[in-house]
């Protein structure tokens, strides 16, 4: 079962990537190329030569980017559905729609939006190259306390409901990711390398992109991969059902 629920987030995600790869080259794609040639104009005005291209635009914006976006996409519905097959039958009577959906908002917000909200993601003229390896590490550290800091407070809601009642706990859980990501994100070091002439508006709709791309993908895997489980699930129920009537009609 787990095997076949693998294949059906794989293909979700598959699909979720052509979607989000389809979105990021009509709207993303421009505002990477004004990035690039804000930064093209600032070294000339500095009198610095232009690097080498070592991977052509055209090659980074068309199969570079439809590559990336479909093995970060398979990767992550693969992934989704093997956290799919764990909670199944540990989340009460949620149906394989709802559990897919809840999943993957809960995914959006934990590995993408909290970690972003404190470490934006900036365009390619952002940024000092020396520091890569080191926003980089910081980015991924959220992304790692975000989901433990999740799973925590999920086991707290699950300890509370019984004596605060169920929305009661949820409420208490909410209220404490809040609090300690909120204490862990100001304690973390601040990142601002945006350079003070580069195009506040931009900047923004550069976000607001990075945002869109990622909201496409898990709202795509949540709902794609929820009607794949649903169908699956409800084969194989029904097929036990039969086992057991034949096997007492016998």
């Amino acid at each position: 079962m787990v095997g076949k629920l693998l294949v059906r987030g794989m293909l979700a995600g598959i699909a979720a990537g052509l979607l989000t790869f389809g979105f990021a080259k009509i709207v993303g794609e421009p505002q990477v190329d004004q990035a690039i040639s804000f930064e093209e104009k600032a070294d000339a005005a500095k009198g610095d030569a232009p690097g080498p291209e070592i991977v052509s635009r055209a090659t980074q914006s068309g199969y570079g980017l439809f590559t990336g976006v479909m093995v970060y996409g398979a990767s992550i519905g693969g992934l989704f559905a093997l956290v799919f097959a764990y909670a199944h039958g540990r989340t009460g009577r949620l149906s394989p729609r709802a559990l897919s959906a809840w999943l993957a908002l809960a995914a959006f917000v934990a590995i993408y939006m909290v970690p972003n909200l404190k470490y934006p993601a900036n365009p390619p003229s952002v940024g000092d190259p020396e520091t890569i390896g080191y926003r980089t590490g910081l980015f991924f550290l959220m992304i790692a306390i975000s989901i433990a800091v999740s799973v925590f407070s999920l086991k707290v809601r699950a300890v509370f409901a019984a004596r605060l009642g169920v929305w009661n706990a949820a409420i208490a859980a909410l209220v404490l990711f809040v609090v300690v990501i909120g204490a862990i994100g100001l304690a973390l070091p601040a990142v601002n390398e945006v350079p003070a002439a580069f195009p506040a508006v931009l900047l923004w709709k550069f976000r607001a992109v990075s945002v869109g791309m990622q909201a496409i993908l898990w709202t795509t895997i949540g709902l794609l991969f929820g009607a794949f489980a649903e169908k699956l699930l409800g084969a194989n129920a029904r097929a036990g059902r039969a086992r057991v009537a034949q096997t007492r009609a016998a």
